[in-house]
């Protein structure tokens, strides 16, 4: 393991500048107008850690849609699903800077030590083509992005000021292609697998749900804020969260991938 901190840097210049032109709704939020002192400073202390762990996952996210792209022209994909996903990058990098924007609003990041040769886990070399495209696309987006969709569209209701809504706002446009791109991806690629291959995309599902699970855990062991200090600054009440999120699992998760024939074991509950 080579452990380093999780360090972001902007080149500047006409480079940002080309950037900014590609996303300029980044730009029109109402940065500056968040007051960190209208806040306890353990509401603050948790929104600087939430924010930087999110540019974390973020930044995990844009390295998992990199790879799925290089798995899908590799499979031969059809070029406009494979069109569709190029673009998945670019958000993901565009999240990062909001996440880690909104933490230096609140004061400055958190620091978060990372191995940079484990951001995700990739599919094995042996299998063909078709198939370690479907494992990535299973478990980055049936699973990972089809759950987290609904999980942030009821963040960002529960946001009050303007800035983080905005912020999460632009985050949930974007990943509504995000989670359908999976399902749309498994409709292609099914009949193409041999027989069997539902039972490794199976068990790469499930394995994905419980380490979601073991996130949900974690949180339920938490201690819960007071209803007054849950929302300011961006997020869900634990026991709102959690219900939304087993009902999510089950309705984009579980019921999609079995309607398609890959027998995930794992259950909501």
């Amino acid at each position: 393991m080579s452990a380093e901190y999780f360090e972001l840097e902007m080149l500047g210049g006409r480079v940002e500048g080309r950037y900014r032109a590609s996303r300029p709704d980044v730009e029109r939020l109402p940065w500056g107008t968040l007051r960190p002192e209208s806040y306890a400073p353990e509401v603050v202390a948790a929104g600087r850690r939430m924010w930087s762990q999110s540019a974390f996952q973020e930044y995990r996210t844009a390295v998992a849609c990199s790879v799925t792209l290089k798995a899908l022209l590799e499979a031969r994909a059809p070029l406009d699903l494979v069109a569709m996903a190029t673009r998945f990058p670019l958000d993901e990098v565009v999240h990062v800077e909001l996440c880690a924007r909104m933490a230096m609003e609140l004061g400055g990041g958190v620091p978060i030590v990372h191995d940079p040769d484990a951001l995700v886990a990739e599919a094995r070399a042996d299998y063909e083509p078709v198939l370690r495209c479907a494992d990535l696309v299973v478990r980055f987006f049936c699973v990972g992005e089809a759950l987290s969709i609904p999980m942030l569209r009821g963040t960002w209701h529960a946001a009050t000021h303007p800035l983080p809504r905005g912020v999460l706002g632009l985050i949930v446009k974007d990943e509504a292609a995000h989670g359908s791109f999976g399902f749309t991806f498994l409709d292609w690629a099914m009949p193409l697998l041999a027989p069997g291959d539902e039972l490794i995309l199976a068990a790469a599902a499930d394995a994905t749900v419980r380490s979601v699970k073991r996130n949900w855990d974690d949180l339920r062991r938490r201690p819960k804020a007071h209803h007054s200090e849950a929302n300011p600054l961006g997020w869900m009440q634990t026991d709102d969260y959690l219900k939304l999120a087993a009902r999510s699992l089950e309705r984009r998760v579980l019921a999609p991938l079995r309607a398609r024939g890959i027998p995930v074991t794992e259950t909501a509950a």
